[in-house]
């Protein structure tokens, strides 16, 4: 199939794919990556699975794995330290669970290169997708967090939670060295704004996950929604690192 556009020029890209006990769709996941980004590396970020998901990944993967569960916050470090020792100018994040699409990966890809954003998250929410609605507790769930960020950021970023998201090279330095575990989808808008970096969305269809369990328990709810709100609050009171500006010196 014709190449979509706006795919950086090859092994400038990377496509991070963080795996936690995700055997049962890890493969398709690659495979379908291999098809829409044939120019894009993808590296496997196997954080401490217990189920064998290094196994499924195709071969000629590369494939992290981490010692023990660190969190999808340390998942993600560690492929953008990769990226940053590698060279990489974009990195995507595409969960390992097939929630994200791979022949949607293009438009994360236009939308970081056509503007001056420095980082830009794909939202189901922006998209008329009427196969797609996430079960009312996560929807409700998701709302609430917005809320709270936009009252924190004065941003209004409709699909806060979304791990679908793809950082240009400044970012890729600064979450090599800095990046937060508890909460780091929300956290990480909160503290780039309050850096001087831009954050952008961009409409984009999702699905359900393939196989295992999520990560977030939505259907914890309200203990859920305190513990994040209670982060993005303390993330407050820390300084922001780095900033744009030192980022770019």
């Amino acid at each position: 199939m014709p190449e979509p556009s706006g795919n950086p020029p090859a092994n400038q890209c990377l496509v991070i794919v963080p795996a936690y006990n995700e055997a049962g769709s890890v493969g398709q996941v690659v495979d379908d990556l291999r098809q829409h980004l044939p120019d894009a590396d993808v590296l496997v970020v196997d954080d401490g699975s217990t189920d064998g998901t290094h196994r499924s990944v195709p071969k000629g993967t590369r494939v992290l794995r981490l010692p023990f569960n660190l969190g999808i916050g340390g998942a993600m470090q560690a492929g953008y330290r990769y990226a940053l020792i590698h060279g990489y100018d974009t990195a995507l994040q595409v969960d390992g669970d097939g929630q994200h699409p791979a022949d949607q990966t293009h438009k994360l890809i236009e939308a970081l290169t056509s503007t001056d954003a420095d980082i830009v998250i794909g939202s189901r929410f922006l998209s008329d997708d009427p196969n797609y609605k996430p079960p009312a507790a996560r929807a409700a769930g998701i709302g609430v967090v917005r809320t709270v960020l936009r009252l924190l950021s004065g941003l209004t970023i409709t699909d806060c939670t979304s791990g679908f998201r793809a950082a240009n090279r400044d970012l890729i330095e600064a979450f090599a060295h800095w990046y937060p575990e508890d909460y780091p989808e929300p956290e990480v808008i909160l503290l780039l704004h309050r850096a001087g970096f831009k954050v952008a969305e961009t409409p984009v269809l999702m699905r359900e996950r393939t196989a295992g369990q999520t990560s977030i328990p939505f259907f914890k709810g309200v203990f859920y929604i305190l513990k994040v709100s209670l982060a993005l609050v303390l993330d407050l009171a820390r300084a922001p690192w780095p900033t744009q500006k030192a980022s770019r010196s």
